[in-house]
């Protein structure tokens, strides 16, 4: 009994070890910022339908200020750029599990995503407000109360408006900014948690219907890597920090925002911008 027994915890280690080594033999084989270059082709994920950030055109090219962020540094590496569409809710899943090498995929800085992702330092802002009917009351967290709302699901959006909003308002996941467009035109919800631009996409759409109600917070958007990886999260900081001084940076932020680079803050508290050694 007793060598039955042995025999069997003998077999549960052995089990436990190789799909412990299964683990540790995934994780090395995450690309270096060196393999990168042997290959002469960075993965970058982007969002796939939240232009003027990150998009696929027409023609099947990235495109927006995440994918001309992402030419230059992949320009700044010496490779060529292989951009990767994303939803939002698998832009962290893509690089954790190395499907991607970085993400500039419209990433809000935020300290809880900071426990799965190294972050950069800030390279743009973001406003984060509720977008709802003209003629309805939305301009304060009170008079949300029984109305039906919709937010990208693990979006910043979904995290403020669930946040602020009273006992007895309705909040409706979808998968990604194009589907809960879609919700609010098609009259599934009646309002939605968006970026600065919803209201443009969503204006072209139904113009004059809708406009900006509450802001919810200001978000700034850095470069995602894998926690610990100090080679890339180095390679991008080292990349941001001289692109940003150059007048090549202000024409893209001008090109895809309608405004000059803002100021951007040098911390966020519970966020570090750097790998801790």
């Amino acid at each position: 009994m007793l060598a039955q027994y042995a025999s069997g915890l003998s077999r549960v280690a052995l089990v436990a070890g190789l799909a412990l080594a299964g683990l540790f033999a995934q994780g090395a084989q995450a690309r270096t910022v060196e393999d990168t270059k042997a290959a002469g082709t960075i993965r970058i994920g982007i969002q796939g339908d939240n232009c003027p950030w990150g998009c696929i055109n027409s023609s099947g090219a990235a495109d927006g200020y995440d994918a001309d962020m992402g030419n230059a540094f992949a320009k700044f590496l010496g490779v060529k750029a292989e951009f990767v569409p994303l939803a939002v809710a698998n832009r962290i899943p893509a690089l954790t599990t190395d499907k991607v090498d970085v993400l500039f995929a419209t990433m809000g800085i935020t300290a809880e995503r900071a426990k799965s992702m190294q972050y950069s330092v800030p390279y743009a802002a973001n406003q984060i407000s509720v977008v709802g009917p003209k003629d309805v009351d939305m301009s304060t967290p009170e008079s949300l109360k029984g109305h039906v709302f919709g937010v990208p699901r693990a979006a910043a959006q979904d995290t403020a408006l669930t946040a602020l909003a009273p006992e007895g308002t309705e909040i409706r996941r979808f998968d990604d900014d194009a589907a809960t467009i879609q919700a609010l035109l098609s009259g599934q919800v009646e309002g939605v948690g968006g970026n600065q631009f919803y209201i443009t996409r969503i204006e072209q759409a139904a113009p004059g219907k809708f406009e900006n109600k509450l802001p919810l917070t200001a978000l700034y958007n850095g470069v995602g890597t894998r926690l610990g990886e100090a080679d890339w999260n180095e390679s991008v900081n080292g990349f941001l920090t001289e692109f940003m001084k150059t007048d090549e940076f202000k024409a893209i932020y001008n090109k895809w925002m309608h405004m000059d680079p803002p100021e951007l803050p040098a911390s966020i508290e519970g966020v570090q911008f750097t790998v801790q050694k």
